[in-house]
């Protein structure tokens, strides 16, 4: 999915740009790392780096001082749950392309649910930060099962413990994960099912191409 926006987004539109940001902040975090038992490597990849450092050399840098702003309260708890689920739809349909099914969440309102609010806003979305960890062409959040379920739906159940403030609020909450093949087609410029014809790019590529942005 790093990939999906580095090669599918809009050179300036603030997901690819972000995924860059942690690129370049888990680069200086490993160089600075094995500085001390590779010093020559580290300071080979150090001169190499295509951005503005803030030292000319790794050893000037200082060790490594992560900012209190990549600790965000329930960030790790969110992506943890949502790569479970991920574990329970790629299971369920045994090695095939996750690319070619939608995906359908359902959890109970709670805590949970509202973690996975957090990285998908809306109900239905192709392009969401949940869509791109489920690795699905598309992905919807519900509370309940949908009413036009069928009887022999594959139904994957699961469970996740969240744990937040060091054991202060502890939650158990269960969730299912529904895998059906997508009614879409494939997009010919980042292959996910999302268009209406093979022949044509999908309405996020379509705006990209045409310099408005992804939505």
């Amino acid at each position: 999915w790093l990939s999906c926006r580095l090669y599918c987004e809009e050179a300036k539109d603030p997901k690819r740009r972000s995924c860059q940001t942690v690129l370049a902040q888990a680069l200086d975090v490993v160089v600075r790392s094995f500085a001390p038992i590779l010093p020559h490597l580290a300071e080979e990849v150090f001169q190499h780096i295509p951005y503005k450092k803030d030292s000319e050399g790794v050893f000037r840098t200082g060790w490594i001082n992560a900012s209190s702003a990549w600790k965000k309260p329930g960030i790790e708890e969110a992506i943890e749950g949502a790569c479970a689920m991920r574990d329970s739809f790629l299971g369920s349909i045994s090695g095939k392309n996750a690319l070619e099914y939608e995906v359908i969440i359902i959890i109970e309102p709670g805590l949970l649910f509202e973690l996975m609010e957090a990285l998908q806003a809306e109900e239905t979305s192709t392009v969401s930060q949940l869509n791109e960890i489920m690795m699905a062409s598309q992905t919807t959040l519900l509370s309940e099962l949908p009413k036009e379920t069928p009887a022999d739906a594959n139904i994957t159940k699961g469970t996740f413990l969240i744990n937040l403030e060091g054991g202060g609020i502890c939650e158990q909450s269960s969730y299912k994960v529904i895998a059906r093949p997508i009614a879409k087609a494939k997009c010919p410029r980042c292959r996910k099912y999302t268009s209406e014809s093979s022949s044509t790019p999908c309405p996020r590529c379509l705006n990209v191409l045409a310099g408005k942005g992804s939505t």
